[in-house]
């Protein structure tokens, strides 16, 4: 049996301003009209089981909505309490499955990559199945076919026409020079960071080299508990794990490891140009997605969400436009977007965590507008959802009903309105917002008062179980 593991919990941050930690790109559609996490999905070869999903805390519910938007049933959704690399991530499902299956083989998939040729990806994931079957550690190389600096690469033992290959030895990202001293040489494959492998021998080869990180995990599963559709583990215990890749902690040292070539128009879309070269250029080499306009522009991405850009006599420049932030960069300089992130996040901006259009297990909020001790917010409540009961120390909120009927708790009172009415929410007050219908229920809130964070959140009652 092949039982999928999914990790989903990285931050995207080289593909700011599109994604942001709050929502990260392997939750975007990016490339089609589905996500990137959906795509991983179902791509999955049918012999497959359901897949088991792992994620930190802010993704869950984008985990479990996407997931039942194309009616794929997960196995179960882990809650990292921390982020501790791939090696903690991986026991904590390998620890899992053992105890609901016998001898069981994972293919351990990242939930942002592109694969275009699903045959291929399957035709290799057959013959690293029968490698798991004789107890290897798996994963899948790349051939490459540019000198990238932005992968790490794995060298191999050259056999001609091989279904697999030994490993002679990992390498970091490399330097220019190197990367084509590599691509030329034949012998160096992209690190995909895609893996296959019976569950029992990896927790086995993880507790002769990283005994640490497999008692932190064992004991932080000790103590699980269901939280709705989600597996919450010990927190204490977790944050004790090393934080380790599979490569570093495992691959690395273990005599039982081995590549599997894999041709299938890869990328880990992990840059605005390697993003760039998966789309369909026009004739100058442009891609462009929005409303754009250009005039005299060569070898550029330019894109928009929500207004017109408009761009003359310029090229080989990445030019992405969001409702709240603008990025402007070269090409070649895109794999740097993240000291950008780290500067915003030194300024403690807020943009590197939300978009302006945030979204809810019960919904969305857009910001419209903010100003001086007022904010105003879109508010979309789905069918039948409702927010927590709460209160606010720090501001005051009116509320219009655009469409749909509100039901609306405020102190002891309970009240519907509809279209065209309005409320106030004084400063302090227990309050709630729920869609009583079983259509989309839309509002208008205007906040103010001194302070307008997201924090200034006091919840009594959540159908969600948010803190």
């Amino acid at each position: 049996m092949i039982i999928p593991i999914i990790l989903a919990g990285g931050s995207g941050t080289r593909l700011w301003p599109l994604s942001r930690k709050i929502h990260p790109k392997q939750f975007i559609s990016l490339v089609n009209e589905t996500s990137l996490f959906q795509d991983t999905l179902t791509r999955l070869p049918k012999e497959a089981l359901d897949p088991i999903v792992i994620c930190n805390e802010d993704h869950r519910f984008l985990v479990a909505e996407q997931a039942r938007e194309i009616n794929v049933t997960l196995n179960s959704i882990i809650l990292e309490p921390i982020g501790r690399n791939t090696a903690p991530a991986i026991a904590l499902a390998a620890i899992k499955v053992l105890n609901d299956f016998e001898n069981p083989i994972l293919i351990v998939l990242a939930a942002d990559h592109k694969i275009e040729n699903k045959s291929a990806f399957h035709d290799a994931i057959k013959i690293a199945h029968k490698l798991a079957e004789n107890n290897k550690l798996v994963t899948f190389g790349i051939i490459p076919k540019s000198a990238e600096t932005g992968y790490g690469y794995i060298e191999i033992e050259k056999k001609d026409k091989a279904e697999y290959f030994d490993i002679k030895s990992f390498v970091e990202k490399p330097n220019k020079k190197n990367a084509i001293n590599f691509l030329n040489s034949g012998n160096y494959l992209w690190n995909s960071g895609m893996f296959m492998f019976n569950a029992s021998i990896y927790l086995s080869e993880l507790n002769k080299f990283e005994p640490e990180i497999l008692t932190s995990c064992k004991k932080s599963l000790s103590n699980e508990f269901k939280d709705l559709e989600f597996i919450r583990i010990d927190k204490k215990e977790f944050c004790k794990s090393p934080n380790q890749s599979i490569d570093y902690a495992v691959m690395e040292k273990t005599n039982k490891a081995k590549v599997v070539p894999l041709d299938a128009g890869w990328s880990d879309v992990g840059s605005w140009d390697a993003l760039m070269d998966s789309k369909i250029k026009d004739s100058l080499g442009n891609v462009v997605e929005g409303d754009v306009t250009l005039d005299q522009v060569k070898n550029s991405y330019l894109y928009s969400t929500s207004r017109l850009v408009a761009a003359s006599n310029i090229a080989d420049l990445i030019v992405i436009d969001t409702q709240d932030a603008l990025l402007v960069t070269t090409r070649d300089n895109s794999l740097s977007i993240k000291n950008i992130v780290k500067k915003l996040k030194k300024n403690k901006r807020t943009e590197i965590e939300n978009h302006r259009k945030v979204y809810k297990p019960w919904g969305y909020y857009d910001s419209i507008d903010t100003g001086y001790n007022f904010q105003v917010k879109r508010i979309l409540v789905n069918p039948g959802a409702k927010l927590s009961l709460q209160k606010h120390l720090h501001r005051a909120e009116h509320w219009v009903v655009v469409s749909g009927v509100a039901k609306i708790t405020c102190g002891k009172k309970i009240y519907n309105l509809e279209k065209n009415q309005s409320t106030y929410i004084p400063k302090g007050e227990i309050h709630r917002l729920e869609n009583i219908e079983s259509y989309p229920l839309e509002i208008i809130e205007v906040q103010t008062g001194n302070y307008l964070g997201e924090d200034d959140i006091i919840r009594l009652k959540d159908d969600y179980q948010r803190n």
